[in-house]
């Protein structure tokens, strides 16, 4: 099978969850119902949810859910709508949004999944409700720390000059704090829908500037996506990830002690640089690392093997598995 990937599979139900504060967030549930839990966490913030992404988890031993997160994806109201406040958006409402939606679902406990923003997200859930969760994989590690963001809004320009000049040029008038997310975050807000959609368009350019190994993502070729996304990655970058401190999911991981983890990393994602892979397992007890050559963010045909054979290890404890 592809990329060492389950067959694509299509939801055995969906549905739209009211989640207050005007929010209806779009989830679905794949494979076996009966199966082992297992929930998927998007990346971003605002990427949404993809059908490649019931595809980690094999369809006969699991109950694959995924949603996409509040105003992305097909939950509504939109962030590409420039009325729709973000306002309401933050990581705690997350969080209660994954415990309001295993309630819905009659989940007791699930194995969390999260790529990337997906993996911050997945610490701070599994670090608050760590009864509820049974295994965490992670990749694309991240942790929501100012060094992080500064990293890949700043530090990255000496490794992409040209791109990063633009990017930063793109950004106009930067704040006394610095900070380009707040900056693109501000025009991202500017009246002029031509100054609003020039701004989408430069912050996604550097995005995928930052993943030379990935190639052209064509959903930044949609307008309405490049702004909801810009929007959403920007209102969280310039915000702290709407976390308590910077560093706490570090800090915290202690409480994932119960928990089996595995955090599965490309050696030439640029996150590495942070040393963010590290710390988090060192600070995690009981997680794995596994390294995978010539893997960056986006990943590649060995990374996306060894995410289905950590999840098959979870579902397979004997490892019997058909993938």
């Amino acid at each position: 099978m592809a990329v060492g990937r389950y067959p694509e599979i299509e939801p055995y139900d969906h549905g739209m969850l009211d989640v207050g504060d005007g929010n209806l967030v779009y989830w679905e549930t794949c494979g076996n119902a009966d199966g082992k839990p297992a929930l998927v966490l998007h990346g971003g913030p605002g990427s949404g949810c993809s059908a490649s992404m019931r595809r980690y988890f094999d369809p006969g031993a699991y109950r694959i859910v995924l949603f996409d997160q509040r105003n992305c994806g097909r939950s509504r109201p939109p962030a590409s709508d420039p009325a729709v406040s973000l306002a309401a958006n933050t990581t705690p409402h997350l969080i209660a949004d994954i415990e309001r939606l295993r309630d819905h679902l009659g989940i007791d406990r699930w194995l969390v999944f999260g790529w990337s923003w997906g993996c911050a997200l997945a610490l701070a859930y599994a670090e608050q409700h760590t009864d509820r969760v049974s295994e965490v994989v992670v990749t694309g590690a991240a942790t929501g720390r100012q060094c992080e963001v500064d990293l890949l809004t700043r530090g990255l320009g000496g490794i992409f000059p040209a791109a990063w000049a633009r990017y930063r040029d793109s950004a106009g008038t930067v704040g006394p704090d610095g900070s380009l997310p707040a900056a693109y975050s501000r025009l991202l807000s500017d009246p002029d829908p031509a100054v609003r959609a020039q701004a989408a368009s430069a912050w996604c350019a550097w995005e995928e500037a930052m993943l030379p190994t990935s190639g052209h993502n064509p959903r930044y070729d949609d307008p309405a996506f490049r702004y909801g996304f810009a929007r959403l990655v920007t209102h969280y970058w310039s915000n702290g990830h709407f976390l308590p401190y910077d560093g706490v999911l570090l800090d915290q991981a202690g409480r994932l002690a119960p928990v089996p983890g595995l955090v599965i990393q490309g050696t030439l994602d640029l996150i590495n640089l942070a040393g963010t892979p590290w710390q988090l397992t060192a600070a995690w007890p009981g997680s794995e690392l596994l390294l995978i050559d010539d893997a960056g963010h986006g990943g590649n045909t060995a990374l996306l093997s060894a995410i289905v054979r950590a999840t098959n290890r979870y579902a397979h404890p004997d490892g019997n598995a058909d993938a």
